[in-house]
């Protein structure tokens, strides 16, 4: 069983207390404890240990969980740190028409607190700390709408990079070499992050490593050259700009001459030209994106042939 201690709110986490007036912060750290659970690294029951519909929720307070939803043969991992509020038990059997399931992993040692019935009920009397907890469950759908659309992104290196960058704004720290991402992830799980397989994933940073835009350490942790984000923010023309498609227009009711009805037009034709003349001003940055589509296929070629040819040359040795 986990280890656990009944400690204030607001010592272990002083951020949520940052909306309440100064002269109420003392009542609210004495008011507002909870209990606060130690968890091995590893799997992690999180829909039993502390399952209770009536609880707020979690708190992680220290370490890094993932969460890992399963469909079909598929995995996607979001990483949960410090701050982050999840109601687990209520994840756990989805009740939905899609067949999924969702696991837990401490991948360090890490520290939840209990929001439980009696905390909620407390909340009444702190609304500020109400407040900056719907802070933190929207900050944690922001993060994961951005890495949503970080796994839609053209080229696996982008996505990596951008990765790494995003991850770099919460758990990263300056270094004279520059921004280290202590993070010591396997390229299978970045792969789930990003939305790449493995082996894609490991060729793409082995070309971020030869350019030094991404190394990692001997410890595991990832370190980004500084300066390097400002390719990705690069204004960049979107590849599928939506553009109104002209609809044909239905034939109108028989006019009373038949005259008329020659004159009378099916298509707009107007719209028709202004549709392909858009066509054709997107076409060049469409040309461009299959360029580059090709030149990552041949990199990819590249290493490919390297390995084979090094793994014959030690067969024959």
């Amino acid at each position: 069983m986990p280890a656990r201690r009944t400690l204030s709110l607001l010592d272990v986490d002083p951020d949520l207390g940052a909306l309440v007036p100064a002269d109420r912060l003392e009542a609210a750290r004495h008011e507002l404890d909870v209990e606060v659970h130690r968890l091995d690294q590893g799997p992690w029951n999180a829909g039993g240990d502390h399952a209770n519909p009536e609880h707020v929720g979690l708190l992680l307070l220290d370490g890094v969980i993932s969460r890992e939803v399963v469909v079909s043969d598929t995995v996607s991992t979001e990483l949960l740190g410090p701050g982050d509020v999840v109601r687990p038990w209520s994840l756990q059997e989805p009740a939905g028409l899609l067949q999924l399931t969702i696991r837990w992993n401490a991948l360090t040692e890490s520290r939840v607190a209990v929001l439980d019935r009696r905390f909620g009920a407390q909340l009444v009397r702190w609304p500020e700390v109400n407040a900056a907890l719907i802070d933190r469950v929207n900050d944690r759908a922001q993060r994961l709408a951005v890495t949503q659309a970080i796994s839609q992104l053209n080229r696996v290196d982008r996505r990596l990079q951008s990765l790494f960058w995003h991850l770099a704004e919460r758990w990263g720290r300056m270094t004279p070499g520059g921004v280290v991402v202590p993070l010591a992830l396997t390229h299978e799980t970045i792969g789930r992050l990003a939305g790449a397989e493995r082996p894609t994933v490991t060729l793409a940073l082995g070309e971020l490593a030869r350019t030094g835009v991404v190394t990692r350490r001997e410890d595991g942790s990832f370190v980004l050259r500084e300066g390097s984000a400002e390719a990705l923010a690069a204004p960049r023309k979107a590849m599928h700009v939506h553009r109104g498609l002209a609809a044909a227009r239905t034939a109108p009711p028989p006019p009373a001459h038949a005259g008329e009805a020659q004159r009378s037009r099916l298509v707009d034709t107007v719209a028709l030209q202004a549709r392909v003349a858009a066509l054709h001003a997107d076409f060049p940055e469409r040309a461009r994106s299959i360029e580059e589509t090709l030149a990552t296929s041949a990199v990819v070629r590249a290493h490919s042939v390297a390995t084979r040819e090094r793994l014959s040359s030690r067969r024959r040795g």
